[in-house]
């Protein structure tokens, strides 16, 4: 099996990063110790698919695991073919802000869903809008997408 420990640990710490959490709670969540998820995350260590399993729960997401045939690109999850978009760090910044907790609280509420996994979505959702845009977003670019995001999800059209 070909694992980019590198890779794996970037998608791990900027999830985890884009929830606002530290290791020590992912950790504590996983019930796998700090050292083991801090290494993970710095692309070291050959974790078990069941520690994957827990990290991705902790990290209000799921493991995806798929077999290909040799040769082709491995499938990402997302159902196109392309890999989910890193979070840039001006947003993994606004989503640590507390208009961004207060409106993914409100918008959790209102789905009757965990506060961590609507943050996380909020986050990816972003994330993925921000590409086709092409340039470096701010904090209010950032509050516009949102609050267009949180009146669709909160509203919708009949």
């Amino acid at each position: 099996m070909s694992v980019d420990h590198a890779e794996l640990g970037r998608r791990l710490r900027s999830r985890r990063a884009a929830l606002g959490r530290t290791v020590a709670s992912v950790a504590t969540d996983a019930a796998l110790s700090v050292p083991y998820v801090a290494n993970l995350e710095n692309g070291r260590g050959n974790p078990t698919l069941s520690a994957l399993d827990r990290l991705a729960e902790a990290l209000g997401t799921r493991l995806v695991l798929t077999f290909a045939d040799p040769g082709t690109e491995p499938a990402t999850g997302s159902g196109t073919g392309e890999a989910a978009p890193a979070p840039p760090p001006s947003l993994v910044e606004f989503a640590e802000t507390r208009r961004f907790r207060r409106a993914a609280g409100s918008l959790a509420a209102l789905l009757g869903e965990e506060d961590g996994a609507v943050r996380a979505r909020l986050v990816g959702a972003l994330a993925a809008v921000a590409v086709p845009l092409d340039r470096d977003l701010h904090e209010g670019d950032w509050q516009r997408l949102l609050d267009a995001i949180v009146l669709i999800l909160g509203h919708p059209s009949s």
